[in-house]
């Protein structure tokens, strides 16, 4: 949907001067600019502790699309035009003066407009700053009017059950729901949104999507990288907070869900939170039965050496923090009884990568004699979410020459060899639906409680009994041996493709 005649739009960043804010929504921004894709009028409000002036504001945003943009340094005249939508406000997120200063600051910029916009708040800050934020909010009647009024959260959204029920009780008691966006980057991922299109649209799929012909499906979402600087974050968050309660399990229930039966926010997110509603629960021995997990130790990534997760910033120095985790999860419907889905997630891992494999059955009566087949592989259907992005299809095909011999063969959907536009990014996406009213790529108040009434009982099970073995594999390897074990009690074994 081009937006440039939408209703107008003041975004205000809470952390407009941290790392989110340059290095992805303010670039998001820009390009929605570039692209026609921005209200005619709108406006950037920065907020943060350091002492900016507009224009010094402006000139760090700057670099920061030099470097971190896609489309690269911005062009001169594009630029002109769209720094002068930009304000900054030192604030102090406690204080009601800042509050009443933003306030002063958007009604002025309504007044030079002569008209009135939406207002869009973007929490871009550490979780334990979203509820006082939105309480101040509250508190200083920036939120009045429902209707012109948004806010973005940014995941993790709660440390576990209890406290997302409260943060979405708080939120709830100040918005509405349709005005509460909790983001998932990897939504906006041009691949995840495909999927809608490529199950729902298609019927040369779908009939086959069901336990009668899949064996299994896995999901990786796996990184080369270790925790960097979210070392403080990361060590009381670990892998199963920090990307299986909500990336892994988001693509679960796109690869799971029901068909919709109207493409809307509501009805879609309704599919999902069937699935998660169906993933059996876990208790007791079941939860180790079903799991496991691991932590990097020194090793080498690419040539480069690097240091295990116990000597990296910020981490305590025998910290039972899990940086790899592997779970089988069943769904207990119609559709995918017994069929188990095993999701792993890790750092410091031979490949960058986020990717969904489907596993066919094997055909009912082998006709051909083994001799036919050097190597006879089950059907797969492979889903590149990132980096690189598109579809394979894996199937067996005839040799070519005098006699009858089988070898795999492969369908692929490259998104970069079939569109010659640029793939937007995926805060682009995601930013472009907030400014348009369009929730169905973010999470509602239940799908996020129910994603973590999945995780709970690996949380405590977890806690309650420490690792003894951490670190259990070297960086640079695709985690510990037990992630293998786990899989091979079905008689499978990770698929470890390449992305290109």
């Amino acid at each position: 949907m081009n937006v440039n005649n939408a209703q107008p739009t003041i975004i205000t960043i809470f952390g407009g001067s941290g790392d989110l804010a340059n290095r992805k929504l303010v670039p998001a921004l820009y390009n929605l600019f570039t692209d026609e894709q921005l209200p005619e009028h709108f406006a950037i409000i920065g907020l943060g502790r350091t002492s900016y002036t507009n224009e010094s504001f402006r000139s760090y945003l700057h670099d920061g699309l030099t470097e971190f943009s896609r489309k690269g340094k911005p062009v001169a005249e594009d630029w002109e035009k769209f720094k002068d939508n930009i304000h900054y406000l030192v604030s102090d997120i406690d204080n009601d003066e800042s509050y009443q200063n933003l306030k002063s600051t958007i009604e002025g910029i309504e007044e030079s407009w002569g008209i009135e916009s939406n207002h869009l708040f973007y929490f871009a800050v550490s979780p334990r700053f979203i509820a006082p934020i939105a309480t101040k909010i509250g508190e200083n009647k920036l939120c009045i009017d429902e209707h012109r009024t948004r806010i973005i959260v940014e995941k993790p959204f709660g440390n576990d059950l209890e406290s997302a029920v409260k943060l979405n009780n708080l939120l709830k008691g100040i918005f509405k729901e349709e005005q509460i966006y909790r983001i998932d980057h990897y939504l906006g991922k041009e691949a995840v949104q495909n999927m809608l299109a490529f199950r729902f649209a298609n019927i040369l799929f779908e009939p086959i999507w069901n336990r009668n012909y899949i064996e299994h499906v896995q999901i990786t979402a796996s990184e080369t990288v270790g925790v960097e600087d979210r070392g403080g974050y990361y060590d009381q968050a670990g892998a199963l907070k920090d990307m299986i309660q909500n990336h892994a399990l988001q693509l679960l229930c796109f690869t799971a869900m029901e068909a919709p039966v109207h493409f809307n926010a509501d009805e879609i997110r309704n599919r999902k939170v069937d699935v998660l509603r169906a993933i059996r629960k876990f208790s007791g021995k079941e939860v180790f039965e079903n799991s496991t997990r691991g932590q990097y130790g020194k090793g080498w990534i690419k040539g480069k050496q690097v240091a295990g997760y116990r000597e990296e910033p910020k981490v305590k120095k025998n910290s039972s923090t899990e940086t790899f985790a592997a779970i089988r999860f069943f769904i207990d419907n119609w559709r995918w009884q017994s069929v188990p889905f095993y999701v792993r997630t890790g750092k410091c891992m031979p490949e960058k990568k986020s990717v969904i494999t489907i596993q066919f059955r094997s055909v009912p009566h082998q006709m051909f004699p083994n001799e036919t087949s050097d190597h006879m592989l089950p059907n797969r259907l492979v889903i590149y979410i990132s980096p690189s992005t598109g579809i394979k299809i894996q199937f067996q095909a005839k040799k070519i020459g005098l006699d009858m011999q089988l070898k795999p063969a492969e369908f692929t959907f490259d998104y970069s060899g079939s569109y010659e536009e640029e793939q937007p990014e995926a805060y682009e996406n995601l930013l472009h639906d907030v400014i348009t009213g369009d929730a169905t790529l973010f999470m509602r108040s239940d799908e996020v409680e129910e994603a973590w009434k999945v995780v709970m009982p690996f949380v405590h099970g977890w806690e309650n009994h420490p690792p003894s073995s951490f670190p259990n594999y070297s960086a640079g390897s695709w985690g510990p041996e037990e992630a293998e074990a786990l899989i091979a009690e079905n008689g499978f074994h990770w698929i470890s493709l390449p992305t290109e």
